[in-house]
């Protein structure tokens, strides 16, 4: 736990003794009265918590002094298509440690239709995901998360999104470019160094924290359907492949993100 997080109600509380958080600071950090420990509010401020009182198989007592307004997610959304649970989890949680803004999980032609109705999303499973991720990456900012039922219903949403985004971001922002990746290792149009290359090589004399925002598209296991990849052409998204080796749609995203965050200017 490198961070300890609380929502905006919590921060002034006493913390529960039998809160998983509290366990961790005593069973497992072994922290004490007057000792310190990083935390944060859920989408908000990122400090310093003084543990003030132990009250033993009661509570934690502990003040919060804000130092800054936490991790700033990157501008990447990624569009994946539904995975097994059990690697859904862990994809969660390592896209949030890596910092994009939204995972748009959404049905394929060839993925598993019972994949749509995991009770990992109904129960806050995936959301947990997140949380440990944003936790892991001392962040308190928690990537959105959407769900949709095919590809054509995420694009609707992701394009609404972008409206709204354009329509209250600053005119410098709005002229950094946008990308639309669709990774494939069927039929790719080129490769994804070679894309991200060409597009972004006039972009590094801008005041911002980034070279360029992305939007990747990612399939299930069996991957992309041509009728698929042609809907992705017609929304914009050009076809990237990541060399001849098959991924798994987890470690595809992880792969994916990382390359492009590093492209993107914020992994220096």
């Amino acid at each position: 736990m490198n961070i300890c997080l609380f929502t905006s109600e919590e921060i002034g509380k006493p913390l529960p003794w039998n809160d998983g958080r509290a366990q961790h600071l005593i069973k497992i950090l072994h922290k004490k009265q007057g000792d310190s420990f990083a935390a944060g509010i859920v989408e908000g401020q990122a400090g310093k918590a003084l543990i003030t009182k132990i009250s033993e198989k009661s509570f934690i007592e502990f003040s919060f002094e804000p130092e800054s307004s936490g991790k700033i997610l990157y501008p990447l959304n990624m569009i994946i298509g539904f995975p097994r649970p059990i690697q859904l989890k862990r994809l969660l949680r390592d896209i949030a440690g890596l910092g994009a803004s939204a995972v748009y999980l959404t049905g394929t032609e060839l993925g598993e239709k019972s994949y749509l109705h995991s009770t990992l999303v109904e129960r806050g499973a995936a959301y947990q995901m997140l949380l440990d991720g944003t936790v892991q990456a001392g962040s308190t900012h928690v990537p959105e998360l959407f769900i949709h039922k095919n590809l054509a219903e995420c694009m609707e949403n992701l394009n609404h999104a972008e409206y709204a985004e354009k329509s209250v971001q600053p005119s410098q922002e709005q002229a950094v470019p946008s990308l639309k990746i669709a990774l494939d290792n069927i039929n790719a149009q080129c490769s994804l160094k070679d894309f991200i290359e060409a597009n972004i090589s006039q972009t590094g004399n801008n005041n911002l924290p980034y070279r360029f925002k992305a939007t990747t598209a990612i399939g299930s296991e069996r991957g992309w359907t041509d009728k698929e990849r042609s809907f992705l052409e017609k929304s914009g998204f050009t076809r990237c492949s990541m060399g001849s080796r098959i991924l798994r749609t987890e470690s595809a995203a992880t792969v994916a993100a990382s390359i492009i965050l590093n492209y993107m200017g914020v992994l220096n």
